[in-house]
């Protein structure tokens, strides 16, 4: 074992909330000079796609802050309602700009140049019937010993 730091992210989200997480956890880390590598397996293989369509859902997700406080007034089974689920995603967008957060493409690109590995859970893709020409240059296919692999050797492994 090298004496360089060494990062494993499982991403398993493909939400625009879940993706944040694994981004930055891993470009810190890179620009810490962690070794660093994303396995990304069943739904986190959405982060992956060249063109992106994130979505945040309210539904499900008691613990997201709900603007006017509609977290207070606002019945959760509300959020079921037909188009809300566009609405919060482009609140959540519009917040996220204006508050100078990176975009995903943003942080996927400065994970990709600070050479954070970007590992595909084979099985997943060939069970959802992925089409390779769907993901990102420079992204390796493989399955869960290959995170191992790398895991195993890890300093800090983290499941998001």
């Amino acid at each position: 074992m090298s004496d360089e730091k060494r990062l494993a992210i499982i991403a398993t989200k493909g939400t625009l909330d879940w993706a944040y997480p694994p981004f930055i956890l891993a470009s810190t880390a890179a620009a810490l000079g962690y070794e660093t590598e994303i396995f990304f397996t069943f739904y986190g293989l959405q982060l992956l796609k060249k063109d992106l369509d994130l979505k945040v859902s309210p539904l499900g997700n008691p613990g997201m802050p709900m603007p006017m406080g509609m977290d207070k007034w606002f019945p959760v089974l509300g959020t079921a309602i037909p188009g809300m689920q566009g609405v919060m995603t482009g609140m959540m967008k519009q917040k996220l700009k204006s508050k100078g957060v990176a975009s995903i493409e943003e942080l996927r690109e400065l994970c990709q140049e600070a050479e954070v590995k970007f590992v595909a859970c084979q099985m997943t893709v060939d069970l959802f019937d992925m089409n390779h020409g769907d993901f990102i240059d420079d992204i390796e296919l493989g399955g869960a010993a290959t995170f191992f692999e790398f895991a195993g050797e890890s300093d800090i492994t983290l499941y998001v």
